[in-house]
């Protein structure tokens, strides 16, 4: 049985170069060994921290790299159905960013060409490897704030590079895509519930959505929450139940933005916080899939949960209507 994977990385992007890098090569049983880019100078950028890893200038010949187990995908949004059906069917165990597809009805054929490989395909929302996370859905689940009722989000920061790929339509841009799935994925996370039906206003700018206000019906609760790349840095989430409430402070990028911290106001009213140290939920996310392709654990986020979540990114758009 091998003891570790090696792991390749398909583009160059700074998600890859900052964070999801340094998470493979930190990792208990993961190697960076390669790294692909079309553009002169990035592989040789993001893998100069790195000891011994070879570069491609061709994502096709980092898919026939033979010593390579799984591939990491940060390509613009686009690409994501494309190269992560390719991994498979190069044989290669693959973690998509998000958005991993740009309608749900894709992820059915991912879910199918995974089945039928027997590899490992998932989609890298890092926040459900985060024990902050973890923690607020324990809570949620043993009643500690009663029966949900309400749940209430933001996600924004400021954007005005038009060159940007967030910005660009072509390249599947826009808020909801970038930063509007994590308010759902969290919620649908700690809950384990689904959407049935939604509202929604989409500001349009440059040609995506640039804002967008979203009010979801789920069967036991509520749930609001606006998403921009036009308004100053913001993250919360908050949890109303009928006995407290759970606010996680900085729910997306805990220690970029803010310390990880749980709020907790139960109906003593005796407000409990608790403090997450800086916990790095990539590292944990690689460690995760690292344990999923070596024992055949379980994955927090399997295409599965992911499709759920694209069905609600859905549902937003066509409550909107179009731009």
């Amino acid at each position: 049985m091998a003891e570790f994977v090696r792991w390749g990385i398909l583009g160059a992007a700074k998600i890859a170069r900052e964070w999801v890098a340094p998470a493979i090569h930190i990792s208990d049983r993961g190697r960076l060994v390669a790294v692909a880019s079309r553009t002169p100078g990035k592989a040789e950028a993001l893998a100069a921290p790195y000891p011994d890893v070879r570069l491609h200038s061709d994502y096709e010949a980092l898919l026939a790299d033979t010593d390579i187990d799984a591939v990491y995908i940060p390509l613009p949004n686009r690409d994501h159905v494309e190269w992560t059906t390719k991994c498979l069917e190069a044989g290669k165990h693959v973690l998509c960013e998000k958005p991993i597809a740009l309608r749900a009805g894709e992820i059915d054929d991912l879910i199918a060409l995974r089945d039928r490989t027997g590899l490992l395909a998932a989609e890298a929302f890092m926040v459900t490897h985060h024990p902050q996370w973890a923690r607020a859905r324990a809570l949620i689940a043993e009643g500690a704030i009663g029966p949900l009722r309400h749940a209430q989000g933001a996600f924004s920061f400021m954007l005005r590079d038009e060159a940007n790929i967030r910005n660009r339509p072509e390249q599947g841009g826009g808020a909801l895509r970038d930063i509007g799935v994590y308010p759902s994925v969290t919620t649908r996370f700690v809950t384990g519930a689904e959407p049935v039906a939604v509202k929604a206003e989409i500001d349009w700018d440059m040609g995506i959505d640039a804002t967008a206000r979203v009010w979801a019906r789920f069967p036991e609760f509520h749930l609001d929450f606006y998403v921009s790349m036009r308004m100053a840095g913001r993250q919360v989430m908050t949890f109303h139940g009928e006995d407290g409430w759970l606010t996680v402070r900085a729910g997306f990028n805990p220690g970029a933005y803010d310390d990880a911290v749980l709020e907790l106001r139960a109906s003593d009213r005796v407000t409990v916080l608790e403090r997450f140290p800086r916990s790095d939920h990539y590292k944990s996310q690689i460690d995760a899939f690292n344990a999923t392709v070596l024992d055949g654990a379980p994955f927090p986020c399997p295409l599965e949960f992911s499709r759920g979540n694209q069905r609600m990114i859905d549902m937003i758009y066509e409550a909107a209507g179009p731009a």
